[in-house]
């Protein structure tokens, strides 16, 4: 057993199509990167889990990179390469086999040589290619021998890691030797299985007790395109860690980030914007789509945003009830309100209450992502819409809720039977489920259960996620079937 005091980071990047995505998803064992033969993809940094090679990593997925831009997207993506380039420990420069150098890969390659960091330069699609001849080109780019690999096949892959992570073991590196010598100096040991390369788990600290308030929140931010779904992410992070552009469809991919606020621990996800189903053309854009759907059946609380300079439209009610479908707990905030005069404001309040009516259990905050107005109250109704998604009722405290309900509005007979409601526990949380049991449960209508929905609300203070109620019938074991 070896100890590693990091994770080192590892950035993947190059030009457009190379394969850095490709590469990302194998070294992460995911699909967590979006892969097509469409240049461009990938516009921010995306961060992972390495599982390649004999140590635990950070992988880094950039877009493609030039770093002649001056304006516009492609120099936004240049910005985040450029970052990625900085904070990494190992930088690998993917080239394409198969069209060979050009202008762009030596531009990358004179930037990185005087970045100074440990450069590894990867000759990607390169299966077939057993001629040492095909890649001898590359040595032109002046980064040292090339590691010829197939990020979409595996080939080359694993030595390629273990290349660029030798320094681990060599201590190349004077400041990580002595980081690695000095144990006493850092309470956080990575353990490293030698057999298989991955972290572990037996060794990793117990978690705490009180796993309410240290339970990471997984936070999806949803909207239309261009509502300052990625301006928030930024403000929330105090960085330009995502690319905020005003253009719709900047962001493609669903981008998570680690976030800690006030004590609690979040997973930020910046989603791509959800336009109406006529007007996705574009294969990639469906794709964007599926992900966004994806992450927000996977995260635990997601904050729907609004364009205050626009009307709320069909699209948003649309994105609003697979939310509620989904069960996940809900906060709406209305973005860009500082431009607007108070007929404006009230105009906005009054279609929210007409067209998102069955978002009552919702909070809605009045933001600006642009200047940081609103942000607080936003992060504390996260939280608790949080806290409400994953509450703990007590079953006897439910029954009495349910007995003082049925005491002071009876449910409404069918026919000569009334349903007699018994007792009521809990039956999951997020959302929470609350399951009924009793009589000629069957002939419950829908306002009698929103009744009852509304009075569990109110004892357990339930605000800012769905609840679902569910009826169970008791059957009469003396009725034989069929008889």
């Amino acid at each position: 057993m070896k100890k590693v005091l990091f994770k080192p980071v590892v950035a993947l990047v190059g030009r457009a199509n190379v394969g850095k995505s490709t590469l990302f998803n194998r070294l992460t064992r995911s699909r967590a990167a979006l892969v097509a033969d469409f240049s461009g993809l990938t516009r921010d940094r995306h961060y992972g889990e390495g599982r390649v090679g004999k140590y635990p990593f950070l992988a880094v997925d950039t877009g493609g990179f030039e770093p002649v831009a001056k304006s516009g997207i492609v120099a936004e993506m240049a910005r985040q390469t450029q970052q990625a380039i900085a904070e990494a420990d190992v930088v690998i420069f993917l080239v394409d086999a198969r069209a060979g150098v050009n202008a762009h890969d030596h531009e990358i390659a004179r930037l990185l040589r005087r970045a100074g960091q440990r450069v590894f330069l990867a000759v990607n699609k390169a299966e077939g290619m057993r001629n040492a001849g095909a890649i001898a080109e590359f040595h032109e780019l002046g980064l040292g021998e090339p590691y010829p690999i197939s990020a979409s096949h595996g080939d080359g892959v694993v030595d390629l890691i273990e290349h660029a992570l030798s320094f681990l073991d060599e201590g190349a590196d004077d400041d990580h030797a002595d980081i690695a010598h000095d144990e006493d100096a850092y309470s956080e040991v990575f353990d490293v299985d030698a057999e298989d390369g991955l972290p572990d788990l037996d060794a990793e600290s117990e978690e705490p007790a009180d796993d309410q308030t240290r339970h990471r929140i997984k936070l999806a931010i949803v909207g239309r395109p261009n509502v300052g779904k990625s301006t928030l992410i930024n403000t929330l992070l105090g960085e330009e860690r995502v690319i905020a552009f005003d253009m719709p469809g900047t962001t493609r991919d669903a981008i998570e980030i680690d976030f800690e606020h006030e004590g609690t621990p979040f997973t930020l996800i910046d989603t791509a914007g959800l336009r109406r189903r006529g007007k996705v053309f574009e294969a990639i854009e469906k794709f964007s789509v599926i992900k966004t759907l994806q992450a927000i059946e996977a995260c635990n609380v997601v904050v729907l945003m609004l364009d205050a300079h626009a009307e709320i439209s069909d699209q948003d009610a649309h994105i609003a009830g697979f939310i509620v479908e989904t069960g996940r707990a809900l906060v709406v905030a209305v973005n860009k309100w500082d431009g607007l005069n108070a007929e404006e404001r009230d105009r906005i309040k009054h279609e929210f209450e007409r067209k998102l009516r069955f978002l009552s259990f919702a909070r809605m905050h009045t933001i600006s992502a642009l200047k940081n107005k609103g942000i607080q109250p936003l992060l504390k109704s996260i939280r608790s819409a949080h806290a409400a998604a994953f509450s703990k009722l007590s079953t006897p405290k439910l029954t009495r809720v349910l007995v003082a309900a049925v005491e002071q509005q009876p449910p409404p007979r069918k026919g000569i039977f009334r349903p007699k409601m018994r007792y009521a526990h809990q039956g999951g949380q997020n959302p929470p489920l609350i399951v009924i049991h009793g009589n000629a449960l069957d002939a419950i209508p829908d306002a009698y259960r929103r009744y009852l929905e509304a009075r569990f609300r109110a004892a357990f203070k339930l605000e800012g996620t769905p609840l679902r109620i569910e009826f169970k019938s008791s059957t009469n074991p003396y009725i034989q079937k069929g008889a």
